[in-house]
């Protein structure tokens, strides 16, 4: 059973304003390439999947995709949105832009808090590679249900209990489908998904 791509979150929107497009560009260029491989993309039933962040620098705060735009081949800057606040404890997040934030924010922003020198985050969904990986990297409680606290608190968890050497990759067992990487770049981020899903 897919989840339905909903937010889950109680979301302050402000949409005054796009992102700036010079915030976006790697995030495109990554975007892009993982929607051309059917990494990020929209099932039959017409619900989205995938997205990506990263942290701004010198800040609290990140650029995440929006919700619902997973099935959109090229995104813009109004497909994007800063989240300035967030507190999967309460279950709310602040974001400004065009578009709220994801419905994996939460997921996002537990790993950035776990993880100081992350940076950069990406979610997808591949069934073949989910179930090679379940269970065999940090895996998530399957009674943990995507966009919730406890997914947050799982990853959380999984992301302290990470050794320094081991890949930045998480499954999300009661998520079918869901995969997450993180790096101190998009690039290293982008790299380690690019790895398991084609090893050498």
């Amino acid at each position: 059973m897919i989840d339905e791509g909903y937010i889950k979150y109680q979301c302050h929107w402000n949409n005054i304003s796009a992102i700036a497009q010079a915030d976006i560009i790697e995030l495109n260029q990554w975007r892009s390439k993982l929607y051309n491989l059917g990494l990020i993309g929209e099932y039959d039933n017409g619900i989205g999947f995938g997205n990506l962040s990263i942290r701004i620098p010198q800040s609290e705060h990140l650029i995440i995709s929006g919700t619902q735009t997973g099935g959109i081949p090229e995104l813009t800057a109004e497909h994007y949105t800063k989240v300035t606040d967030f507190d999967w404890y309460k279950n709310y997040v602040t974001c400004q832009g065009l578009i709220k934030a994801s419905s994996e924010t939460l997921t996002h922003g537990a790993i950035y808090v776990a993880q100081a020198d992350v940076n950069a985050v990406i979610h997808v969904h591949h069934g073949k590679l989910w179930r090679k990986l379940i269970d065999r990297v940090p895996t998530t409680n399957p009674n943990c249900a995507y966009g919730t606290p406890e997914m947050a608190e799982d990853i959380v968890r999984l992301c302290q209990e990470l050794q320094p050497q081991t890949k930045k990759i998480i499954v999300m067992s009661g998520h079918e489908e869901g995969i997450l990487t993180f790096g101190q770049t998009l690039e290293e981020a982008g790299n380690i998904l690019l790895d398991v899903l084609h090893p050498s």
